[in-house]
């Protein structure tokens, strides 16, 4: 995360901490709130009995397999965001077709919202922030990359009627 700002981005006055400490200015009450980033992933399957990942381009997880994912940009609907990542990341057009759950974890500013979708159009192909994209069976998935995969893999597979055992 960046560093707090020193001074009041209103009236350049510097910034104090307030009885909850936030940095707030003294002299016009501006508060400047620490807002989390919204991070939308997509688990994708084939209707076969696989799912889509990508391999990692860039930090974190350089290189690492893991579902199509990224950043909601300020104004977007998280569902585009989340239809264009896995578009951007891996040449598919998918529908999402259900909402898996919200997961946050205190002190990481990051909330990750996770869909189930399915292909709609597109050829499968790696994109900038990927080096390969491809279907992994679902007996043959990757371990989890980021702290919540686990969490979000266990309700994709209940939803999908997949036992523990299975996955």
């Amino acid at each position: 995360m960046p560093p707090p700002p020193v001074y009041c981005p209103q009236c350049r006055a510097t910034l104090a901490l307030d009885q909850d400490g936030r940095r707030a200015c003294p002299a016009c009450e501006f508060v400047h709130y620490l807002d989390p980033k919204v991070a939308a992933v997509v688990l994708v399957d084939d209707g076969a009995g696989s799912l889509l990942y990508i391999k990692r381009n860039h930090e974190p997880a350089m290189h690492e397999w893991c579902w199509p994912s990224g950043f909601v940009d300020a104004g977007e609907p998280v569902e585009a965001a989340a239809a264009r990542e896995v578009w951007e990341e891996t040449g598919l057009r998918v529908q999402l077709t259900t909402l898996l759950g919200v997961w946050s974890t205190e002190g990481d500013p990051v909330v990750v919202i996770g869909y189930a979708g399915s292909v709609t159009g597109g050829e499968l192909a790696p994109g900038p922030e990927a080096t390969d994209a491809r279907w992994f069976p679902i007996e043959q998935l990757p371990a989890p990359t980021f702290p919540h995969d686990a969490a979000i893999l266990s309700t994709w597979s209940s939803l999908a009627g997949i036992s523990d055992s299975d996955s």
